[in-house]
């Protein structure tokens, strides 16, 4: 699991976010698919959070935390019916600001179109580098399950970028 490096049981939320924040929005980028949107799920994840800081016992697992609260936040976005009538409009409400992170990468635009559970298995193991176990737990479901998710997911973007199907590569037998 990504958590703070020898930090202390006990952390302030200010010191928190400051070391923090970049790596949570690479995580709400993926899951979200765009950065505006992930702006607002992490914000929304971290307002949940912040009213709930002094609760958590071990603030070194404060990452999973959070990371359980934009995943939530962003499924309970999909119930909202507003969120489906949503319309875009010619017109801009605001000044677009270029994307410095994983959007200008070549495979992220594969990564965003996976299905979001596929989409959400993949992120973790391979973007945030969490355990089979730990990408289980972050996402309420069997290792198993992530295990397919990721292999499906890892499957569609070979077939995406080669054009083709293209075989797993072998694997060593005990």
């Amino acid at each position: 699991m990504t958590t703070l490096p020898a930090a202390p049981a006990r952390l302030d939320l200010a010191d928190y976010l400051a070391e923090r924040r970049p790596a949570l929005l690479r995580a709400a980028r993926a899951i979200a698919r765009n950065h505006q949107d992930a702006e607002d799920l992490l914000q929304s994840a971290l307002a949940s959070v912040c009213a709930r800081w002094s609760g958590i016992r071990d603030h070194r697992a404060a990452d999973a935390y959070v990371r359980r609260a934009m995943v939530n936040q962003h499924a309970s976005w999909f119930r909202q019916k507003w969120r489906t009538h949503e319309r875009a409009t010619e017109t801009v409400p605001e000044p677009r600001t270029e994307p410095t992170e994983p959007e200008e990468h070549e495979l992220w635009p594969l990564v965003v179109a996976l299905p979001p559970k596929q989409r959400s298995a993949v992120v973790l193991r391979y973007y945030e580098d969490l355990s089979e176990a730990e990408t289980a737990g972050a996402l309420s479901c069997s290792r198993g399950t992530v295990k397919s998710n990721t292999s499906r997911g890892v499957a569609s973007l070979r077939r995406t970028i080669s054009g083709t199907v293209v075989p797993a590569p072998e694997r060593a037998h005990p």
